[in-house]
């Protein structure tokens, strides 16, 4: 009795066990489908171009801030951040009466002294004919007081309205001399006036951006007060931020990448000027790149300058045969006729494909474009 109770649960488990091990599923080997055609690429070390990358702003080389010059109130602003302005285009008005008067008032005493000229001329044509009868006169009465055909008393006389008419002749071209005086200071003050009168028009210095409103009609200006910023249109520069070690190789003139990340695009420029100051935080100088003409350009944009730095043994694979999954980068390295998944760490950009810096090593093989049906693990035909 004791026996047959314990065996007796333990029948069915002994079934269970016989059943699984007569029946146990066999392992099918993984991609048994056909092989996959691929093109590959031998991994092979090279001399490779290296460059120094220094990151910057792009700033604009002229910016202009335009200020009121006279006291008024703005009548109108024309001009909005983000457009483009024409040279000498009128972006702001300033409403000034007073000079408006004031130009009025010194027109009006141009035009007054200009009328007295014809009666100082007058004056003075008069005063020298009387200065040349008395000359004449002077010049008969000398040999007759000489063989004293005339008294003493006479020829003073003769002396006396000579000389009256000397004075007379320089007073008329004194008061000409004042007019023309007078003349010059009346044109100047409506020179000045005209000028004012210009000031109350506020016109852009050269083609450019409207970058800042920094004023509202109805506002009152003031001499001094901005009330627009603009930045040449086509005058850009980057400037990058240098490490003090490249003082020596980065000159006036050296060629440089630029690479603009939110173009999306390098373009070619000269360095125009080093900053001769080092940041003695930072421990670096000021670069300013050129950059070419282009109307995607605009000041804030972030920057690459890359700098030639020599040469290096690198390796290096098609751009294509990389893989990029989130932020996880891998090739496929062929072996023994199947294709395993490699990751690998890329580098820069090279003219002969990606440089990797860790994954590969040289002589290693890797399908150069690897078609979408391509695995970990698949069997591979390799084609020429």
């Amino acid at each position: 009795m004791f026996s047959s109770k314990i065996l007796l649960p333990l029948a069915p488990a002994a079934l269970l066990l016989s059943g699984c091990g007569a029946h146990a599923p066999e392992k099918k080997p993984a991609h048994q489908g056909p092989a996959v055609p691929v093109s590959l690429h031998q991994v092979q070390p090279a001399m490779v171009a290296q460059v120094y990358e220094a990151t910057g702003t792009v700033r604009a080389r002229s910016t202009s801030v335009l200020s009121a010059r006279i006291m008024g109130y703005i009548r109108a602003v024309n001009a909005q951040a983000g457009d483009s302005v024409r040279p000498g285009q009128t972006i702001a008005v300033i409403d000034a009466r007073e000079i408006d008067e004031a130009v009025a008032q010194a027109n009006a005493a141009v035009l007054e002294a200009r009328a007295a000229v014809p009666e100082a001329d007058n004056a003075i044509a008069a005063a020298k004919a009387q200065l040349d009868l008395a000359s004449s006169t002077l010049k008969r009465m000398k040999p007759l007081y000489d063989q004293k055909s005339i008294t003493s008393q006479e020829f003073d006389e003769v002396q006396a309205r000579h000389r009256m008419a000397q004075a007379n002749h320089r007073m008329a071209q004194a008061k000409r001399e004042q007019l023309s005086a007078r003349i010059a200071q009346a044109e100047s003050g409506l020179a000045q006036a005209s000028v004012n009168k210009a000031y109350t028009e506020v016109k852009a210095p050269f083609a450019g951006i409207v970058t800042e409103r920094k004023a509202e009609p109805g506002m009152l200006a003031t001499p001094g007060m901005p009330i627009l910023v603009i930045e040449q249109a086509g005058a850009y520069r980057l400037e990058a931020a240098v490490e003090e070690s490249r003082i020596a190789s980065v000159k006036p003139g050296s060629k440089v990448q630029v690479r603009l990340d939110a173009l999306g695009r390098d373009m070619e420029a000269r360095v125009s000027e080093i900053v001769p100051a080092l940041d003695p935080v930072s421990r670096t100088f000021t670069a300013r790149i050129d950059l070419p003409a282009s109307p995607l350009i605009r000041s804030g944009l972030f920057g690459r300058a890359l700098f030639p730095a020599g040469e290096k043994q690198a390796l290096a694979v098609p751009a294509s045969a990389i893989r990029l999954q989130g932020q996880v980068q891998s090739v496929f390295v062929a072996g023994n006729g199947t294709a395993r998944t490699r990751l690998v760490k890329t580098g820069a950009t090279l003219a002969t494909g990606v440089e990797i810096l860790s994954g590969l090593t040289a002589g290693e093989r890797v399908v150069a474009n690897p078609p979408s049906t391509l695995t970990d693990g698949s069997k591979i035909e390799v084609r020429q």
